[in-house]
């Protein structure tokens, strides 16, 4: 069957599958909550977060996202809310989860990149082309060149 999606194990996948993105999240957030570390998120900043300006650098901003640190904290699969304080100063906090370049652990920087998304993208299911010309190809498509890196940033 020309230009069918199969997944790993070669079933038909649905064009359109939910981003993962959200569950690695929210997994890295519990991962270093239930290991005593502080969860720091970066996220890009532009028109539709909303965040303090005044501590956006570069175009970017990390939160602790730990719940000592925030009230409220929803991680949806769309997007990530709560309060904190800035200055003494309490602010409700907002952005698309497409905006989340990285989250980790401030003790060890142990945690996960993201690739930047462009405003309404998402992000894409890995997927497989099957050309069903019967070439032999195992369907596996090879690794991303390079290798994902997790800057850190102060």
């Amino acid at each position: 069957m020309p230009g069918v999606l199969t997944g790993i194990i070669g079933k038909p996948m649905a064009k359109n599958l939910p981003s993962t993105k959200p569950y690695m999240i929210r997994a890295i957030h519990e991962w270093c909550t239930d290991n005593g570390f502080t969860p720091y998120i970066a996220v890009n900043a532009d028109q539709s977060v909303r965040v303090p300006r005044e501590f956006v650098r570069d175009g970017q901003i990390v939160l602790n996202i730990g719940y000592e640190a925030t009230g409220n904290l929803q991680i949806a699969n769309d997007a990530i809310s709560f309060q904190a304080r800035f200055g003494g100063v309490a602010r409700d906090i907002y952005f698309p989860v497409g905006n989340v370049t990285a989250i980790y652990a401030r003790e060890n920087g142990a945690g996960m990149a993201f690739e930047a998304e462009l405003p309404g993208e998402a992000d894409p299911a890995p997927s497989v082309e099957d050309t069903g010309g019967g070439s032999g190809d195992d369907g596996k498509s090879p690794p991303p060149a390079g290798r994902p890196k997790l800057q850190r940033i102060k």
